[in-house]
């Protein structure tokens, strides 16, 4: 019976959230905002490529998912509003009132903000797919010239793309559990930005190409991204689904820390 009723306030909390995230201002602009930069940004990406007569070395999927890299930046705005917006409004209180068990505040937020941004990169990926197979081909990328064609029937260009939905949701309970521990909306986004945006310029300041690897291999976007990678898989430090692996580790310890701190810091 406490199992259905805990169920019952579970699904109580998710509810909640989920009329809050709808009815928060700007937030359907944000997500409506994610699907447009990335689909843009990826076919910019994909209509600027060139690859001489010669030949290159080109990830088309890669190529094509290219505006997954700026789209993530919404998807954390999105997640950390959803979370530090609360406390600067105050309104964490009567949050909290209404549900004091406070992990569960967390997982309805994980749950709705995830949902939405799940449905949002779904959709974002899929445009960035069908202008990479439109736009790459005019420009020789193409099965005519060699290049893996750009379907969701080929098993890689399948894993590349859920996998990138799957990043785009890691992004976001990574920036809820950052939001939540630091409850600051400007820190939180800092510090977020900072995790996926700094690893790469630090790796590429450090000379030795022994720690430039380790850093790769625990940044959790640079590993994050390998999940797009479909030629030269044996280059890379990790495999594409350890590389996200990498990052689902990240967003697990900001969920653990935030939920922590949720719990025995006062509101």
């Amino acid at each position: 019976m406490s199992t259905v009723r805990a169920g019952d306030a579970l699904m109580n909390a998710v509810h909640a959230e989920w009329t809050k995230l709808r009815t928060l201002p700007g937030t359907g602009w944000l997500l409506l905002a994610v699907i447009a930069l990335t689909a843009a940004v990826s076919a910019i990406a994909a209509n600027a490529v060139t690859c001489p007569a010669a030949g290159c070395r080109l990830d088309p999927a890669k190529v094509s998912l290219t505006g997954v890299d700026l789209g993530q930046a919404i998807v954390a705005i999105v997640a950390v509003t959803a979370v530090a917006g609360e406390y600067s409004t105050g309104m964490i209180r009567l949050t909290l009132a209404a549900t004091p068990r406070r992990w569960r505040v967390l997982a309805a937020k994980a749950a709705t903000v995830g949902t939405a941004t799940l449905a949002a990169g779904a959709v974002a990926v899929l445009a960035s797919v069908l202008a990479g197979a439109v736009l790459l081909p005019r420009h020789g990328i193409g099965p005519a010239h060699g290049y893996l064609a750009l379907s969701l029937g080929s098993g890689p260009v399948l894993r590349a793309a859920a996998g990138s939905v799957l990043y785009l949701a890691l992004i976001a309970l990574l920036s809820l559990g950052v939001a939540a521990a630091v409850r600051d909306s400007a820190v939180a986004i800092g510090v977020v930005l900072a995790l996926l945006y700094l690893f790469p310029i630090i790796t590429s300041a450090v000379g030795s190409q022994t720690w430039q690897r380790h850093l790769d291999q625990i940044s959790p976007m640079t590993a994050g991204l390998y999940i797009q990678a479909t030629t030269n898989l044996r280059a890379l430090p990790l495999t594409p689904w350890q590389g996200l692996g990498v990052l689902a580790a990240w967003a697990t310890a900001a969920m653990l820390a935030g939920g922590l701190l949720l719990r025995f810091r006062d509101a």
